[in-house]
């Protein structure tokens, strides 16, 4: 990644989120017209979004580091992953893409380009789950780059397709994706008064992820000690 410059990588970044998000509304209004079924609809939007993670984190992580989200942008910057002057380049990116996302999904099935959902998504369940989705993820990551970094877009699609079912908001787990999600009034929309809690949400997991496997992805002295021994 490093020897790419930033107006490289700010585009994959754009680029990557445009394409997830147009994944994700897409694949949920197809899902939705041609089925009347919610959780068959539900299936195949996960399983678009999960192989469209897979394949974009693939692509472009080698230029951007494939972050597509603000809180992992975030979360590399608090650990000096990112630097912290690229930041907000990142989110701008991230926002900007994802926004574009919706344009090209509405515009793919003949629908007004931006359309305020009236889905509703709120309460502390939702809000606890897409702390526990956003947790999830952001300790996918750590631990798939620790221990094994070319695993890592399968880690990430499939834990998002696993967290779509178990989590009662169906893991959106992205601030910038939510956002997106609030200009679609089809499948997978969230209204935009409902982003808060999730941003907040979101937020807290990712730190919280932050700091557990910051303190457990670290050897301990005495294991340290005990392996020096047997040498």
């Amino acid at each position: 990644m490093a020897s790419f410059n930033l107006p490289r990588r700010l585009v994959a970044e754009a680029l990557g989120t445009a394409m997830l998000v147009a994944t994700v509304v897409g694949s949920g209004i197809m899902a939705a017209s041609l089925t009347g079924d919610t959780a068959l609809a539900l299936l195949g939007n996960t399983l678009a979004t999960g192989a469209m993670l897979v394949v974009l984190i693939t692509i472009l992580g080698p230029i951007s580091g494939a972050h597509f989200n603000p809180v992992v942008s975030l979360v590399f910057a608090m650990s000096r992953t990112l630097a912290k002057r690229d930041l907000a380049g990142y989110v701008a990116a991230q926002i900007f893409g994802g926004i574009a996302g919706t344009v090209i999904a509405h515009l793919m099935f003949a629908l007004p380009i931006v359309e305020l959902s009236s889905k509703m998504r709120t309460g502390g369940a939702q809000w606890f789950s897409e702390g526990v989705a956003t947790f999830g993820l952001l300790a996918s990551i750590l631990a798939g780059i620790r221990f094994e970094q070319k695993a890592v877009p399968w880690l990430v699609g499939l834990y998002i397709t696993a967290a779509y079912w178990f989590t009662a908001s169906t893991s959106f787990a992205n601030p910038a994706v939510a956002l997106a999600r609030s200009l679609t009034n089809t499948f997978s929309g969230i209204r935009p008064i409902d982003l808060p809690g999730f941003w907040i949400a979101e937020v807290a997991g990712a730190v919280a992820a932050l700091l557990l496997f910051t303190w457990l992805l670290q050897p301990g002295a005495s294991s340290t000690l005990s392996s020096e021994a047997k040498l």
